[in-house]
């Protein structure tokens, strides 16, 4: 097969773990909205591919595994090696198979397309036994693709779904992880801005809706329900009589408990999961994007209470946001996320593994271009920061491109400096250093345990990088972070910035802020 792919023109990258392969693989899927295809050998190296097949089926991403195995003939090595990954990936992707006879491969490889691509989207696992991959596979005819047609909502569950809307009293729109599709934005944004009804997103549903010219999308957009409760812009959620819920997935931690004094209605491509935390009243399943021209047309002009959500926008942002000018070293969170929304260009990618910061970017970082800020709320797996980074800087090498880091999960994936080095990609690592793994310990905080066990110790970053062959640069002052993440990019390469930050926040404003200022505010006082 690797020598097929040798005399073929498709582009081989080879990275220095599996893990890493899976995560670009996906991160293509997740992009472009056609499957990434990442290969291993069988048995250990087949195994390091599940925790990226897992994050692929839960975040919704198209992606083909392809792994060896030894010959199905003969067992000439007995055991060695052989572990059933048909059926160890069976309940991490949506289809798992073995390739028996070269005969079928184009009808194999076709059908995996299609199933990875086909609403849901997720990971597909091919397994080619070393006998067969050795025979040859001369005058076998390729399957062509066959484009299907998405179902659409009838008309009168549309007639019904837009009189309550009309009728809303307080209506909000809530943007899930289902929006991310590529080619789902701007019919989004054609809803949002014929409708005006205020929208949030949920951690995944961030950053999938562009700006428009008069920037009214934009003055639309409430907040990210990064929190599942208590949070700032929950008072609005609270409020809501009616939330249309678009391309909701029950994968990500729920982002507002529902009550029984709000109405749900579920737009989404397939029927949500019925879970104990969300039950919507009305489903409309099929094309999300006819569902949503459709509505728009129904609606617009229509919704007298469109804007009544409205009147909490500033003071919601103004809270949010607070802190985002502190001054004070290791740096804060709020200060951190300000200055990378400084640094990047409406176009730029942030590429976020999992840590106690993607809290704070999925609250503060507000985002103008569609599929610019890259976090996962679904496995939500350490490791896959620079991985995902690596394959949008392949994919956007015009684009500013910047991977932002806890210490514990870059460290997990480290090694792949050199592929990114090697590639010659263009873009910025950003460490975050606490020396322990911050999400946790505030867990600890949060429940008043000891804090216990979490801890570690680190290299020294910047010759870390630069023994890859990579640049290294060290922020010492908050004043300084900017200036430094300018001049990384400006100096091209792969360049990777360390910067101590200072986590006391997480308790403060996330726990006891919100407790003393919200919950003790009734939401008409707000």
């Amino acid at each position: 097969m690797v020598e097929a792919l040798r005399r073929s023109t498709i582009e081989l990258v080879i990275t220095r773990h599996e893990q890493a392969a899976a995560f670009m693989a996906a991160t293509q899927g997740r992009l472009t909205g056609q499957p990434g295809v990442c290969l291993s050998t069988l048995g250990p190296g087949a195994l390091n591919l599940a925790t990226g097949a897992a994050y692929a089926d839960l975040g919704a991403m198209p992606m083909i595994l392809i792994t060896g195995q030894k010959a199905i003939r003969s067992s000439r090595q007995a055991r060695f090696q052989i572990i059933d990954m048909v059926s160890t990936m069976k309940p991490l992707t949506k289809s798992s198979r073995q390739i028996v006879s070269t005969s079928s491969i184009p009808a194999i490889v076709r059908e995996a397309f299609r199933v990875a691509t086909e609403e849901r989207p997720g990971p597909v696992h091919l397994e080619l036994p070393e006998d067969v991959a050795g025979e040859p596979a001369d005058g076998y005819a390729l399957v062509p693709p066959r484009v299907t047609q998405l179902p659409v909502a009838s008309k009168e569950l549309l007639d019904q779904v837009a009189e309550i809307i009309r009728g809303a009293e307080r209506p909000l729109v809530m943007l899930g992880a289902g929006t991310s599709r590529p080619r789902l934005g701007d019919d989004i944004a054609e809803f949002l801005s014929r409708t005006h009804i205020p929208y949030f997103s949920t951690q995944m549903g961030k950053g999938t809706v562009s700006k428009s010219p008069d920037d009214k999308i934009t003055a639309l957009w409430l907040g990210t329900a990064a929190l599942t409760e208590r949070d700032y812009v929950h008072r609005a959620i609270d409020r809501a009589d009616v939330i249309i819920t678009i391309g909701h997935d029950t994968v990500e931690k729920p982002p507002f408990f529902v009550s029984d004094h709000v109405t749900i209605i579920d737009i989404g491509y397939t029927a949500p999961h019925v879970e104990e935390v969300y039950v919507p009243d009305l489903v409309v399943t099929g094309d999300v994007g006819s569902s949503l021209r459709r509505l728009a047309e129904r609606l617009a002009g229509r919704v007298p209470n469109a804007s009544a959500l409205l009147e909490m926008h500033d003071e919601i942002h103004e809270r949010t946001l607070a802190g985002s000018d502190a001054a004070t070293f290791p740096v804060t969170p709020q200060r951190l996320v300000a200055d990378v929304r400084k640094v990047m260009p409406d176009d730029g990618v942030v590429a976020l593994d999992n840590g106690m910061y993607k809290i704070w970017f999925a609250r503060n970082y507000k985002t103008a271009v569609s599929n610019t800020l890259l976090l996962d709320n679904a496995l939500a797996t350490m490791g896959a920061g620079l991985p995902s980074a690596m394959m949008a800087a392949i994919l956007y090498p015009e684009r500013r491109v910047m991977a932002v880091c806890g210490d514990g999960g870059f460290m997990m994936n480290s090694q792949e400096l050199e592929t990114a080095v090697r590639l010659r990609l263009n873009m910025v690592v950003l460490v975050l250093q606490d020396n322990a793994y911050g999400m946790i310990r505030w867990k600890q905080a949060v429940d008043e345990l000891p804090d216990f066990g979490l801890t570690f110790g680190n290299p020294d970053f910047v010759k870390y990088a630069e023994a890859y062959g990579a640049k290294g640069s060290e922020v010492r002052a908050t004043e300084d972070l900017v200036p430094v993440l300018n001049a990384a990019f400006e100096g091209g390469g792969v360049h990777l910035v360390v910067v101590p930050i200072d986590y006391s926040a997480n308790v403060r404003v996330l726990v006891e802020e919100l407790r003393d200022q919200v919950e003790s505010q009734p939401a008409e006082e707000f």
